[in-house]
């Protein structure tokens, strides 16, 4: 499957998509929690789907009524199969420690994608809190196997490879007898989805503190189902929101101004650029205007560097994206991917260890785009697309529905021009 991707003017309002971050986090919550909670506005994309498979293999009851996911929960159990997560990174991680609740060995493993990004460190930290733990190659890469009781107290874990490694262990561990102290030993980037997290945590009833670098889990709590409704997703708007601000206008309704998510920042990054942003309401617009480059720190919102990139082949002078390198241990190694891709539509780009550095404004010209099977090198590829010379063909074309499966819909509404072969 491939996009064909031309030059075109962009115009019209369109609904954010579900947040993927919030769907991962009030699927496995709902999972833990006793009762039954309704979860509405879910993303289901191939991510979130991953997650509603291991929550199913771990005992919850997972029926829709309509577009509404009922998820029964409060009765883990120990699976009775691998458990397969896909292309999903947060299902891996955040799973990982819900097995190490467990007195029985589970196994987890995913796609060749997933067997390439760390997990060492997770396995480390888990292992310091009594768990069995261990990759089947030795190699610190799943497949992993997990066997519990997780009955440590302290634990010791970075903060700058994967926030997902720290959300796992806040998730699980209010549900062991002891407390626990997880003690992050580098800075934490991408805190956003830390702080995510916890406040999805305490929506289903159970706290943890944060101070001096450390989080403390108080052990012996429950977690309770609720109703719960997910916001739109900033990450996912990023995408139209820049088409808008490189040709032409969009609008994205259904995004909470007031909202936790780190992508959120995107609407501040645009108006630094100079395009011009309107909030109202809970929609938000972006429209085209004369660019200028600018430095750009993405420690708290790693997943904007594609888009990011993008944008800033349109800024006169010079652009550099920084903190940023831990966007390399995603679906692909994001930095490069995106230096490559842009590189090759003639953007004169140069590549850092955390980052880029950009020099536009860049003519772009159509080229072929292999996307990696990342989700968002193939959407930011799309939006270069629409201001470059001529015809883009992006290959693996429907790795967008990892995150986003609206997405090819959601242009074509806003007037881009481009097919599905």
């Amino acid at each position: 499957m491939k996009l064909i991707v031309k030059p075109s003017e962009i115009g019209g309002t369109l609904s954010a998509s579900p947040s993927k971050s919030y769907t991962h986090r009030a699927m496995v919550l709902a999972l833990l929690g006793d009762g039954t909670s309704r979860l509405d506005n879910v993303l289901l994309g191939g991510d979130t789907l991953a997650t509603l498979n291991a929550v199913r293999k771990l005992g919850g009851l997972v029926k829709f009524e309509g577009e509404r996911c009922i998820i029964e929960g409060g009765h883990l159990t120990c699976p009775d199969d691998v458990i397969n997560t896909d292309n999903s990174g947060t299902t891996i991680r955040i799973v990982t420690g819900i097995a190490s609740l467990l007195p029985c060995h589970t196994v987890l493993t995913g796609d060749d994608s997933i067997r390439r990004r760390p997990m060492q460190p997770l396995i480390s930290a888990l292992r310091e809190l009594g768990v069995e733990c261990y990759s089947t190659r030795g190699n610190g890469l799943a497949p992993l196997v997990v066997k519990g009781p997780n009955t440590g107290r302290q634990t010791h874990i970075p903060g700058d490879i994967s926030s997902q490694f720290i959300s796992s262990l806040l998730i699980s561990s209010p549900l062991k007898q002891v407390d626990t102290d997880i003690h992050i030993t580098t800075e934490l980037k991408s805190r956003p989805y830390v702080e995510i997290t916890m406040d999805m945590m305490s929506r289903f009833g159970a706290h943890c503190s944060e101070s001096n670098g450390s989080f403390h889990v108080p052990g012996g709590q429950k977690y309770r189902a609720q109703d719960y409704v997910v916001p739109g997703d900033f990450s996912s708007a990023a995408f139209p929101l820049a088409a808008g601000a490189l040709a032409g206008k969009s609008t994205v309704t259904n995004l909470d101004p007031k909202d936790r998510q780190g992508d959120r920042n995107f609407l501040d990054i645009l108006k630094r650029f100079g395009a011009i942003v309107t909030e109202n309401d809970g929609s938000v617009s972006a429209s085209s205007a004369p660019l200028q480059g600018t430095e750009i720190n993405l420690a708290d919102a790693p997943d904007l560097f594609p888009i990011v990139a993008v944008v800033a082949t349109q800024a006169r002078g010079v652009t550099t994206i920084t903190n940023a390198e831990h966007v390399r241990y995603k679906e692909s190694d994001r930095i490069a991917a995106t230096v490559k891709f842009l590189a090759d539509m003639g953007a004169n780009i140069q590549e850092r260890k955390d980052g880029c550095t950009i020099y536009g404004p860049c003519r772009l010209r159509g080229a072929y785009v292999d996307p990696l099977a990342d989700h968002r090198i193939l959407m930011a590829a799309t939006v270069a697309a629409l201001v470059a010379e001529g015809e883009t063909t992006i290959g693996d074309g429907d790795c967008f529905k990892i995150s986003y499966p609206g997405f090819v819909r959601d242009m074509v509404s806003l007037g881009a021009n481009m097919e599905v072969l």
